[in-house]
């Protein structure tokens, strides 16, 4: 089956996040006086192949870890995992 899985990459809170300061100085002085921060992170859309929903799931946290993201600065949520187009469950 093929799978579309999307993967949100984020800084760890306690790393400064010189591009969102940029964006959050820039925003106020467009006059969104009332955003407080911002952070800026990357979105990673992947389709594969894979047995089931599990092996997807399996496959695309061991991408994260072994390439994807940073693990000293980074962290990683999987914000979606579905069947992908042209594909029909068995």
């Amino acid at each position: 089956m093929i799978f579309a899985a999307e993967v949100v990459v984020d800084l760890k809170g306690v790393v400064n996040d010189p591009q969102g300061l940029t964006v959050r100085d820039a925003l106020r002085s467009l006059g969104f006086d009332q955003v407080r921060s911002a952070r800026v992170g990357r979105v990673i859309r992947l389709e594969l192949e894979a047995a089931d929903e599990g092996a997807a799931r399996a496959a695309v946290v061991e991408m994260c870890e072994k390439l994807l993201r940073n693990p000293v600065i980074e962290d990683y949520a999987i914000e979606s995992l579905r069947v992908g187009e042209g594909s029909s469950p068995a």
